[in-house]
């Protein structure tokens, strides 16, 4: 069989551990970084948007040492190596490593791969140089030359397309010699500030802020990170697929989960309830089970990662299930609302956007056999996956090797699922 098509048509049973969230271990790697000591960071998954982050703290000056498959040490110490830093396509590592090359008083300049290369940075320019930080970009993309030091201060920051810029300065400031209070307008993604927070507080750094309210912060400069013994928790974004295909086809636990998380995607259990799925919630695990869908509404504004999953939910759903916040969306790795409705509509299911309300509407049905295309987004080719449960043919999905960038083992746990429903 063709390694590009997804057997289809079994139900799914048995256990799974997601790998670890790489937004948390891309802040861990960040922070182990700006370190003194070594740090040593557990369940770490070396998916590609994380060696793209190993890759660049070397570049800036950490030892990393791979002990095993999911355990490695750093050595911190930010002392730049190279004036080049290649983020691969991690949309975060572009928006997180360079206000902390920014700290350097030469000229570093970021660069990326793929899609990456699409993808707005223009929120970063104006802050840097209010920080004192010498910027030359590409018209708003990649690739972008920064010289600092930066200095610290007041500054204002455009929240309303990405968090992952604040999480960058929210990290590199703390090294800054002069404090900072950061004002961020309109944003969102909240959650994953939370989880830088959660992160710099774990490395022993500490940021003001009014709990619940991400309009300010303020950083003390001259601060040092301390070298940590750090298990990363599961990742959230790739349990949810895992969480969508139980409820569309059989019935999974999927382990190493919190719903205490600050992770955003803990947010799939509301959308799941919602349709109807069967949800089972222990201290550490979370058990899925398939049971007649029915269309729902949520608001995904401040969890964009989870349109893909929730558009294969919505598909398999009796009725037209209702999905806010897809504004969100132009930014990822494609345009994934508008891929979303050209991909779901080769397999028979009609999605509607509206930009004016903000809105996507899914009208759930039976599904047909195509080739489809995953446009090079690891996400959209996981939903694809999970909608090709619903056939009794292959589903051919150009381009699926994709979900390395943060899932990379995706279509094996698929496989094995599928092989002990067969059982």
């Amino acid at each position: 069989m063709d390694d590009s098509c997804v057997p289809s048509g079994n139900r799914l049973r048995g256990e799974i551990t997601p790998p670890c969230s790489k937004s948390y271990a891309q802040r861990a790697l960040a922070a182990a970084l700006l370190a003194s000591g070594r740090t040593t960071l557990r369940g770490i998954e070396l998916c590609r948007d994380t060696r793209s982050a190993i890759a660049a703290i070397e570049a800036l000056g950490a030892t990393v040492e791979i002990i095993n498959d999911n355990t490695i040490t750093i050595e911190g110490g930010f002392n730049p190596r190279t004036d080049r830093l290649n983020v691969g396509e991690s949309g975060l590592s572009a928006r997180l490593f360079t206000p902390i090359a920014a700290l350097a008083d030469r000229s570093i300049c970021i660069s990326g791969e793929g899609t990456l290369l699409h993808r707005p940075m223009s929120m970063m320019i104006e802050p840097l140089q209010e920080l004192g930080v010498a910027v030359r970009d590409g018209g708003g993309r990649l690739p972008i030359e920064v010289r600092g030091p930066m200095r610290g201060g007041r500054v204002v920051v455009d929240g309303s397309m990405s968090s992952q810029f604040v999480t960058g300065l929210l990290i590199a400031l703390p090294l800054a010699k002069r404090d900072t209070t950061i004002e961020v307008r309109g944003a969102v993604s909240t959650p994953y500030i939370d989880m830088t927070l959660d992160t710099i507080e774990r490395f022993g750094v500490e940021v003001m802020y009014h709990e619940g309210d991400y309009s300010e912060f303020f950083i003390e400069g001259g601060q040092s990170y301390e070298a940590v013994d750090y298990t990363i928790e599961s990742d959230w974004s790739a349990a949810a697929m895992i969480m969508v295909a139980a409820a569309i086809a059989g019935e999974v636990r999927i382990t190493n989960l919190s719903t205490l998380s600050r992770q955003a995607d803990t947010a799939i259990c509301r959308a799941l309830e919602r349709a109807g799925a069967s949800l089972v919630i222990e201290e550490n695990s979370i058990t899925v089970s398939h049971r007649d869908l029915e269309a729902f509404t949520f608001d995904a504004t401040q969890c964009p990662d989870l349109f893909p999953a929730l558009v294969a939910l919505a598909a398999a759903a009796e009725g037209v299930s209702t999905i806010y916040g897809i504004e969100r969306l132009r930014g990822k790795e494609s345009d994934r609302g508008e891929v979303l409705k050209e991909e779901y509509a080769k397999l028979g299911i009609e999605i509607e956007l509206d930009y004016d309300e903000n809105v996507m509407r899914v009208v759930g049905g039976k599904v047909e056999a195509a080739k489809v295309d995953s446009h090079d987004d690891h996400r959209i080719a996981m939903s694809l996956a999970i909608t090709a449960l619903r056939l009794d043919e292959e589903l051919d999905i150009h381009n699926r090797e994709c979900v390395a960038k943060s899932y990379p083992s995706f279509f094996d746990d698929l496989e094995t699922l599928k092989c002990i429903g067969r059982e």
